[in-house]
C-alpha cells in the first residue's frame, strides 16, 4: 500500500516527537507498505520549503508572504499524491485545521484516498492556557475548523480512550516502541544512593516540581535520610525554573528545600551519554500532572520507553497498559508533593531484571501499532 506520512513541521536529532514519526514510518515500512514522508523545512538558503523524502515538492521563498503560503497552499501535496497514486495520508495533527486543509482532504476524498489524522495528546485545548497571543490565535482558528475537518478523514487516531473525536470515529492504539533504538538498561550505580531519572522536554504537566517538592519535604522530615539524586534530562524553559501560572518552579522549590545537590539538570542527551545517566539510576519518573492539561487516561511514549530500557517507574495519569505491572509505581493525579519514601520503600523491595520488564512490552512495537491503523483502514 502507498502511504503519504504528512508532518507539518520539521525534524530535530533530538526532539523525541522527531524519533517517534521517524519509527511510525519505520513501522509501516516493517510491514511491506510503501511509505512517502512528507513535512516542512528550511533549506540551506533560508527557503521555506515542503519536502517529500528530502526532495523539495515545493519552494515557497522566503519572508512573511512565503510564510503564509506553506499555511494555504497544499497543492503540491496534492499533486503529490495523485502522481504517486497514494492510497493513505497519515496525518499528524498540528492543531491547525484551517480551510485550507479541510480543502485538501475533501479533495484527497473525492480522488478516494483514505484519510486519517492522528491527534497526539487528547483533550489539548489546556495545554495552550498561558501561552503567547499568536499561539492562542491559531489555537482559535483550529477550535472552529476542526470539527469540519474531521468529517474528511475515515478516522481519527487517538491514543486516548475516547470512542469520538470532533464528531469522528477512532482508531484506538499505543504509543510504541523501537527495540533497536533503546539499549536494555545495565544499572551500575551506587545503591546506597537513590539515583531518579526524568527524560523529557520538560513542560507543566510532567510535574517533576511535584518530585522536587517530595524530595525537600522527605529531608524536612528525615534529616539525614537517604541520599537521593534527582537527574533531569531534556529541555527545561523559563517558565519550569520559575514560577508560573500553572506550577511552583523549580528553581524557588530548589531554593526553598536547599536541595541543589539532589537536583541535576543535564539538558539534552541521546546516545551513550544519555544511557550513562540512565545506568546510574535505579528509577525512572514519568509524567506527574497531566491533571493540569485536563487529561484524565493517555498512553504515553516515556512509559513505553522506560519499559522497554527496563527501569521502573512512577507517573500519575491512567495507562491501561501499565497500571497493574509490578515494576510501576502509580502517584495521585493532584497537587500533593511525590511521597519519595514510597519510592525508597518500592525500590528496596524491588527485584525484577531489566529484561523481564522489556519482555512485557514486546506486543507494543511499532510494526503492531500502525499496522493496527491499516487493519481498521481496509475493514472501512
Amino acid at each position: 500500500m502507498k502511504i503519504l506520512f504528512l508532518v507539518y513541521h520539521g525534524f530535530s536529532e533530538a526532539s523525541g516527537i522527531s524519533k517517534k514519526i521517524h519509527y511510525q514510518v519505520d513501522g509501516l515500512r516493517q510491514n511491506g507498505h510503501e511509505v512517502h514522508l512528507c513535512y516542512y523545512d528550511f533549506d540551506s538558503k533560508g527557503h521555506r520549503c515542503r519536502y517529500v523524502n528530502s526532495t523539495v515538492i515545493k519552494d515557497y521563498g522566503k519572508g512573511m508572504l512565503a510564510a503564509l503560503k506553506q499555511r494555504i497552499n497544499y497543492k503540491a501535496v496534492y499533486d503529490y499524491c495523485t502522481d504517486k497514486a497514494i492510497e493513505v495520508v497519515y496525518a499528524r495533527s498540528f492543531q491547525n485545521a484551517s480551510p485550507p486543509l479541510i480543502c485538501l482532504f475533501k479533495k484527497l476524498n473525492e480522488k478516494g484516498v483514505k484519510c486519517v489524522t492522528e491527534i497526539p495528546t487528547y483533550p489539548y485545548d489546556s495545554e495552550f492556557v498561558g501561552f503567547n497571543l499568536m499561539t492562542r490565535v491559531k489555537l482559535k482558528i483550529d477550535q472552529l475548523f476542526r470539527k469540519q475537518l474531521s468529517k474528511h478523514m475515515k478516522a481519527i487516531v487517538t491514543f486516548s480512550d475516547a470512542e469520538e473525536i470532533f464528531g469522528q470515529r477512532t482508531i484506538r492504539i499505543s504509543n510504541g516502541v523501537n527495540f533497536d533504538a533503546i539499549p536494555l538498561l545495565d544499572h551500575h550505580g551506587n545503591d546506597t544512593t537513590l539515583n531518579l531519572i526524568g527524560v523529557a522536554e520538560v513542560h507543566y504537566w510532567h510535574g517533576f516540581d511535584r518530585l522536587i517538592a517530595g524530595i525537600g519535604e522527605y529531608y524536612r522530615n528525615n534529616p539525614g535520610g537517604r541520599d537521593i539524586v534527582f537527574h533531569i534530562v531534556g529541555g527545561v524553559g523559563k517558565s519550569e525554573m520559575h514560577d508560573s501560572i500553572h506550577a511552583p518552579g523549580f528553581a524557588e522549590l530548589i531554593e526553598k528545600y536547599g536541595i541543589a545537590e539532589q537536583v541535576r539538570f543535564h539538558g539534552q542527551l541521546f546516545g551513550e551519554k544519555l544511557d550513562e545517566v540512565f545506568n546510574a539510576c535505579n528509577f525512572a519518573v514519568g509524567s506527574l500532572a497531566r491533571h493540569r492539561s485536563g487529561i484524565t487516561t493517555i498512553k504515553t511514549l516515556k512509559n513505553r520507553e522506560y519499559a522497554t530500557r527496563g527501569i521502573p517507574f512512577i507517573y500519575s495519569e491512567r495507562d491501561s497498559d501499565f497500571d497493574l505491572q509490578p515494576y510501576v509505581l502509580k502517584a495521585p493525579a493532584d497537587e500533593s508533593p511525590i511521597d519519595i519514601q514510597s519510592i525508597i520503600d518500592f525500590t528496596d523491595r524491588f527485584n525484577m531484571s531489566p529484561n523481564d520488564i522489556r519482555k512485557t512490552v514486546e506486543h507494543l512495537s511499532w510494526k503492531r501499532q500502525m499496522q493496527t491503523v491499516i487493519d481498521n483502514l481496509h475493514a472501512y
